[in-house]
């Protein structure tokens, strides 16, 4: 499906995310005029930090980004049903916070996720088996932002105006792409198209 394809039948984005799209998106690059000198990008895991060079292709981005994330899940190693952590900074988010976020979205025993620590925030990473072929990841910052990837192609997003809205939309999410009938409903569209 391409990013112009996304589906749009759940309500879980609709009043709650804001409308921004793909082009507000750190690893899109649209060749606007003034283009930052490098690309800061989250650290892999088991490094500090590392840059990548400015003016990358879109493509190379979203591997990068799929790629860490993977690598990601491996290092969190959660058990269907549970949470798994990594830290990836040496000032760590709240425990308490951690705590209620992991009791926000309660995961079902078909799904699996991480809590990324990143010090300031945190991202959610859910997927289901096999580990990452599906990958849902939410974002907690100030805008929250969601990410729906199926088989490494990116084919839902949405931003949300608090962190209240985003992780009850993304509990729906849960539901909507990891769910057995969730993903035999996807796969039924998929099949039709």
């Amino acid at each position: 499906m391409s990013g112009d394809d996304k589906d749009d039948s759940n309500p879980a984005d609709g009043s709650d995310g804001d409308g921004k799209a793909v082009k507000d998106r750190w690893w899109v690059d649209f060749d606007d005029k003034e283009k930052p000198t490098f690309v800061q990008l989250g650290p892999p895991v088991g490094q500090k930090f590392y840059r990548a060079a400015g003016g990358f292709e879109q493509e190379a981005a979203r591997v990068r980004l799929t790629d860490s994330n993977q690598k990601l899940l491996v290092e969190a190693n959660p058990a269907e049903g549970e949470w798994g952590y990594v830290q990836l900074a040496e000032r760590s988010f709240s425990k308490k916070e951690a705590e209620q976020i992991r009791e926000a979205v309660e995961l079902p025993a078909y799904a699996r996720g991480a809590l990324i620590d990143s010090g300031r925030t945190v991202r959610l990473l859910v997927t289901g088996t096999p580990m990452g072929e599906r990958l849902l990841e939410l974002t907690l910052t100030k805008e929250p932002s969601f990410d729906c990837w199926i088989h490494g192609e990116l084919i839902r997003e949405a931003l949300y105006k608090d962190r209240k809205r985003a992780l009850r939309g993304f509990r729906q999410f849960i539901e909507q792409y990891l769910s057995p009938e969730g993903i035999a409903e996807w796969e039924s569209a998929r099949a039709r198209v």
